[in-house]
C-alpha cells in the first residue's frame, strides 16, 4: 500500500520535508538563542548598575573605548576642570531639572565630559555651582555617548551654554577641546548636586529587537509544524485513495466508446427509403389496386378509390 512513496512525486515531497523541517527548527533555535543572549545581557547590565557603588575604580584608559562590556564600570581620571555646560530637561525621581556637565582635561589627550550632578529647576534661570579649581581626581560610572533616541535628549535649539545630547559629536561644535566619545557620571555629588544614576547600555536588554527575536522563534517553529502537518495530510489522502482502489470503491476509468452507426439518409420524396427492399414499407398516397369483381361492377372504396362490387 505504501509503494507510492517510491514514486518520483513522493520522492520530491519527502526530500522537501526532510530538508525544510530541520532548517526551520535550526533557525527557530538560533533566534531563541539570540533572545536569551539579550536577556542575559540585560540582567548583567542591571546587576552592574546596582553594584556600581561596590565596584573598584579602574583607570579610564583601560576602559576606553566604551563598549557594552565596559558601560557602567567605575572609571577613575585625574585632571583639571574646564568648560562647564548645562543639560536641560533631565528628570530625576519624577522631578524636572538639568545636569551640570564639566569637561575634565586629563593631559594632552581629549577632554572627558563629567556629569557632576543634577539640580532641580529650569536650566535657563539656574545658577549652577562652579567646578573645583586645581587638579582633581574624579570617580564615576562610564557611560556610552547619547544619541537622539536617548531619554531626555534634545537636538539643537538651545541657548549658549547648554547642550541637549552628551556626545563628542554634539560637544565638538560648542567647545574648543577634543572630547572623548564617552562620559562619566560621578558616584558622589558635591555642592548640592545630586549624583545621576548610570544608564543601562542600549541595545543590550529586553528591547524591541529582543522581542523581534522571540517572535521570529515562534514563526520558525510554526513553519516546521506546518510542513509536517501538510506532509501527513498528503500521506493520509494518498493512503485512503490506494485503499479505495484496492476495495473497488473507486470506479475504473471507462474504455473508448464504440463507433456509432451512421445516421440514416432520408428517403427522396415519392420513392422508397434508401436500403429498403422492394415491396416493403408503405405505399404512401398511391391509389389502392382495383380488383375485378364477378359482376364486373366497379365501385369506389372507403378511401374514394374504385373497388369491385359483386
Amino acid at each position: 500500500m505504501y509503494r507510492f512513496l517510491l514514486t518520483p512525486r513522493w520522492w520530491g515531497i519527502n526530500v522537501f520535508a526532510a530538508l525544510a523541517i530541520p532548517f526551520c527548527l535550526f533557525m527557530g533555535s538560533w533566534q531563541l538563542g539570540r533572545f536569551e543572549a539579550r536577556a542575559d545581557s540585560h540582567r548583567e547590565q542591571q546587576q552592574s548598575a546596582e553594584s556600581t557603588a561596590r565596584q573598584t575604580a579602574e583607570p579610564l584608559a583601560e576602559l576606553l573605548p566604551v563598549t557594552q562590556r565596559t558601560t557602567g564600570r567605575i572609571a577613575e581620571a585625574t585632571g583639571t576642570y574646564g568648560t562647564q555646560l548645562l543639560v536641560p530637561e533631565r528628570r530625576l525621581d519624577g522631578r524636572d531639572g538639568f545636569y551640570v556637565l564639566t569637561l575634565l582635561r586629563t593631559g594632552d589627550g581629549p577632554a572627558l565630559p563629567v556629569v557632576r550632578g543634577w539640580l532641580p529647576g529650569d536650566a535657563n534661570t539656574a545658577d549652577a555651582p562652579a567646578p573645583p579649581e586645581g587638579e582633581v581626581t574624579v570617580v564615576g560610572a562610564l557611560q556610552a555617548p547619547e544619541n537622539r533616541r536617548s531619554e531626555g535628549a534634545r537636538a539643537g535649539g538651545l541657548p549658549e551654554g547648554q547642550i541637549g545630547i552628551i556626545s563628542a559629536a554634539a560637544l565638538v561644535n560648542v567647545v574648543p577641546d577634543d572630547v572623548h566619545n564617552a562620559w562619566i557620571t560621578l558616584t558622589e555629588g558635591s555642592d548640592g548636586l545630586r549624583p545621576v544614576p548610570p544608564a543601562v547600555a542600549q541595545n543590550t536588554g529586553l528591547d524591541l529587537k529582543a522581542f523581534q527575536n522571540l517572535g521570529y522563534t515562534g514563526e520558525w517553529f510554526v513553519f516546521a509544524g506546518f510542513v509536517l502537518f501538510m506532509w501527513f495530510r498528503l500521506f493520509r489522502r494518498e493512503v485512503e485513495t490506494q485503499r479505495d482502489l484496492a476495495l473497488g470503491l473507486v470506479p475504473a476509468a471507462a474504455g473508448p466508446a464504440a463507433p456509432s452507426a451512421p445516421a440514416a439518409t432520408p428517403a427522396p420524396e415519392g420513392g422508397p427509403a434508401p436500403g429498403a427492399e422492394p415491396g416493403s414499407g408503405s405505399a404512401g398516397p398511391e391509389a389502392e389496386p382495383v380488383s375485378p369483381s364477378p359482376a364486373g361492377k366497379v365501385t369506389a372504396g372507403e378511401s374514394g378509390h374504385p373497388t369491385a362490387k359483386t
